[in-house]
């Protein structure tokens, strides 16, 4: 059982607890009729803001919107007003532009192209909007005018600034491909760069907006005057130069350069040297056509549409190009009469101008890509004619070596070298400067299939084989002038002569070289030839030496007195041989033989041989009694007859 205190005090906490939370329940629902309350208050004030709001928008939307459209209503009216003056200015242009227009674009080109670009936009204008305005008739009136005068400035600035290249500056860009270093620098300023590119600014115009290409004609025109004359300003400064002061180079050339584009011929006995001049001056020309042609392609392409290109170089290099070539044709036509005249040391002159025009033709080929074919087939035309009159001529030089008369007036009277032979043999050593140029005139004109495609050695064969023909058409031509000769020893000493000349010949030169590519043993035949009239000429003396051999020649006993028949036997035979060596001497003496070496060899085997057997014959009689007058018949001593026979040969003795 729970004491009676502590029930009391648990009856008073629970009381006191209750009494509490009573207290929090009447607060709690104290707040929730505030709560209650605000609630009530916030929706009221809602409800009004949102009463407010709505009579807000519907007063401001209207506003806005009428806003809106006054705002369009502005952009509209500058855009129209913007327009308008647009439009009003294309009214203008004829009025703002004309004066300039008028006044022409030289100075102020930029300028100049700006008012051109508005003339042009007015004029698309009015075409577009009203065609029959006026105004357009004016404006594209102003334009055509503005076009003229822009054709006008470019041929005025093409005119006024395009000169000839200086033959100077010509021979040092030729020169250049023998220089590495001074090849770069060489670089043509044909046009001043301001000029230049104003010339380009009004081509470029002229082709877009002036729908024009006369210009080009104008261009193609004025720089082909200046190539022409060009060439014809170095042609002439060869003509006023050359003779007198050799290949006139300039000086920054003169010291470095290595040699012309091609070799000068050699000179030639009877050749003019105006001759040497022209051909000289002509193998330059072409080479400073290659190199011009190029720089003009250069500037060419800076200033005419890409498309044109080709054309107008084809038009601007063709009177240079026809007049290298009618040049050409002239040395062609000139060879040809030569040949008629049998000169052919004329004819010659093609061999240095072929060679180079076939050393110049890769150069030539690269200049005319893309040119017409009559243009590209020219310089190829050329050489072929040059191959053909130089093959004929060649040809016609054999056959006149062989058929060369026998004249008995033009035979020398010594037996001293022909003509012919001197002249064959120079115009053969001269062919070996231009050896696979006549070798290949040769080749061009075989027909067999292996001359299609010819190869250096097949041009050197046919060479060689030449060589050796023109030899032996010699060799025959000279044994029948010989015959000419009454004297057989006469006869053998002018075919001694020949041979030997012309065995020296080919030694000292390349031309030995040359004909072993298809005759290995001409040295050896020419020595034969040679020894043989030697032997000829040596039986000449057989008349001599006859009188005094021992053939038939009595022998005699000593003491024993000599018969009358048996003296006069022995006088007869020192009389024959005394009067056939003072003959002989006579005669002998006025021949020549120009070769020093064979004449002492010459001399001294015939000193020999009769030296020794008038000593034997002096030996056996000149102490016989065979007459009183000893010094009628024994007239000369052993070394007086050495010194006669050295007298042999030389005319001044």
């Amino acid at each position: 059982m729970i004491p009676p205190e502590e029930a009391s005090v648990r009856r008073r906490e629970i009381e006191d607890k209750l009494k509490q939370e009573e207290e929090t329940l009447s607060f709690i629902r104290e707040s929730l009729e505030k709560s209650d309350q605000l609630t009530k208050n916030m929706v009221s004030i809602l409800s009004s803001f949102e009463s407010r709001l709505m009579k807000l928008e519907n007063s401001i939307i209207p506003v806005h919107k009428q806003t809106e459209n006054l705002q369009r209503l502005q952009e509209n009216v500058e855009k129209t007003l913007s327009c308008l003056d647009h439009v009003i200015s294309y009214y203008h242009v004829a009025k703002d532009t004309e004066k300039i227009i008028k006044e022409g674009p030289t100075g102020r080109l930029e300028e100049y192209l700006g008012c051109m670009a508005r003339i042009q936009k007015a004029v698309e204008y009015f075409q577009d909007n009203n065609p029959d305005s006026p105004e357009l008739n004016r404006v594209k009136s102003l334009f055509e005018r503005g076009k003229e005068s822009l054709e006008s400035e470019f041929r005025s600035l093409m005119t006024r600034h395009t000169k000839p290249v200086p033959p100077i500056l010509i021979l040092d860009l030729i020169s250049g491909d023998d220089e590495i270093d001074t090849q770069e620098d060489m670089i043509l300023e044909h046009l001043p760069e301001s000029v230049l590119q104003d010339i380009v600014r009004i081509s470029l115009w002229l082709v877009e907006y002036g729908r024009n290409q006369d210009f080009m004609n104008v261009y193609y025109q004025i720089r082909s005057s200046q190539l022409d004359r060009s060439i014809k300003g170095l042609k002439e400064h060869f003509r006023k130069n050359s003779s007198s002061t050799g290949i006139p180079y300039s000086p920054a050339i003169q010291n470095k350069r290595k040699d012309t584009p091609t070799k000068k011929p050699i000179k030639r006995p009877g050749r003019d040297d105006m001759l040497d001049i022209e051909i000289d001056a002509y193998i330059h020309c072409v080479s400073a056509f290659v190199k011009l042609a190029q720089s003009e392609y250069q500037l060419l392409t800076e200033i005419i549409p890409e498309h044109h290109q080709k054309k107008t170089f084809d038009s601007l290099i063709q009177e240079s190009l026809d007049n290298l070539m009618i040049e050409g044709d002239n040395i062609v036509s000139a060879a040809r009469k030569a040949i008629i005249r049998h000169d052919y040391s004329a004819v010659l002159t093609i061999f240095p101008i072929l060679r180079h025009l076939k050393q110049t033709k890769p150069e030539f080929d690269q200049v005319l890509q893309g040119t017409a074919a009559s243009t590209k087939n020219k310089l190829p035309g050329l050489i072929t004619s040059m191959e053909t009159t130089g093959a004929k001529a060649l040809e016609d030089f054999a056959d006149n070596i062989k058929n060369d008369p026998d004249k008995e007036y033009n035979m020398p009277k010594d037996g001293t070298v022909h003509e012919l032979t001197s002249n064959a043999i120079l115009f053969l050593q001269q062919l070996l400067d231009f050896q696979e140029t006549a070798g290949a005139m040769l080749a061009s004109q075989e027909t067999s299939s292996s001359a299609s495609s010819y190869s250096s050695e097949f041009s050197r064969r046919l060479l060689s084989t030449y060589i050796c023909k023109v030899l032996g058409n010699l060799q025959l031509n000279l044994l029948s002038k010989s015959k000419v000769y009454e004297d057989p020893a006469l006869s053998a000493i002018f075919l001694h002569n020949n041979y030997n000349y012309i065995l020296k010949s080919l030694e000292k030169s390349e031309l030995i070289q040359l004909v072993a590519v298809t005759q290995k043993t001409v040295e050896r035949s020419y020595r034969e030839l040679i020894e043989q009239q030697i032997h000829t000429y040596q039986r000449s003396w057989l008349k001599v030496t006859e009188y005094i051999s021992e053939r038939n020649l009595p022998v005699f006993q000593s003491g024993v007195k000599l018969k009358d028949k048996e003296r006069q036997m022995i006088k007869e035979r020192f009389k024959g041989f005394n009067d056939g060596l003072e003959e002989l001497c006579k005669i002998q003496k006025a021949w020549a033989i120009p070769d020093m070496e064979q004449r002492d060899k010459i001399r001294k085997a015939q000193k020999t041989i009769v030296k020794e057997t008038y000593n034997a014959f002096l030996h056996r009689y000149g102490n016989v009694p065979f007459t009183k007058n000893p010094e009628k018949y024994i007239k000369y001593r052993v070394d007086q007859v050495g010194e006669m026979i050295e007298k042999l040969f030389d005319t001044s003795a």
